[in-house]
């Protein structure tokens, strides 16, 4: 008996350090970053005239797949209030938006149109959209027939 009790005071011992552990190195650090906020706007002013005018497929395709990161209407998840989640999400939407924003594709010189048009067959092909994102947005998944549609598209604006 004595060595059970014994037994028992050890794991209420480590059960106890863990918990208190756990408190002071997890769940405290993680409510204090819930107050560091950055601010990505989830929706900027569009000109109407900058938005990028394509074939109802293409926009159909862009608006499900590269939307959220790559435009000026950002759809946030549940997600985006959690630290540090919502960094990782705020800092791809501002990443997304500088590579291209496609409610600003008319405000682009040609030159720059034709540097991203070169660029989509690629990124579709190797990152895009990202597989974080795919997790929980499986609609977003391009198939081959969207690959196939993009790189058509791409290579006529070139």
């Amino acid at each position: 008996m004595k060595y059970l009790q014994k037994i028992v005071n050890l794991l209420l011992f480590i059960y106890n350090t863990f918990m208190k552990n756990l408190i002071i190195w997890v769940i405290i650090p993680l409510i204090a970053i819930q107050f560091i906020k950055v601010d990505v706007k989830q929706t900027l002013i569009t000109n109407e005239k900058d938005k990028l005018k394509a074939s109802k497929e293409i926009e159909e395709i862009l608006n499900r797949s590269c939307a959220d990161c790559h435009s000026n209407h950002v759809n946030y998840p549940w997600y985006d209030k959690i630290a540090p989640a919502s960094w990782y999400v705020k800092y791809h939407v501002k990443k997304g938006r500088e590579v291209v924003n496609f409610d600003k594709w008319n405000s682009y010189s040609s030159e720059k149109k034709r540097k991203i048009a070169e660029k989509i067959p690629k990124a579709i092909k190797i990152r895009m959209p990202l597989p974080t994102y795919l997790w929980l947005h499986s609609n977003a998944k391009l198939s081959k027939d969207d690959k196939r549609i993009l790189n058509k598209w791409a290579k006529e604006l070139q």
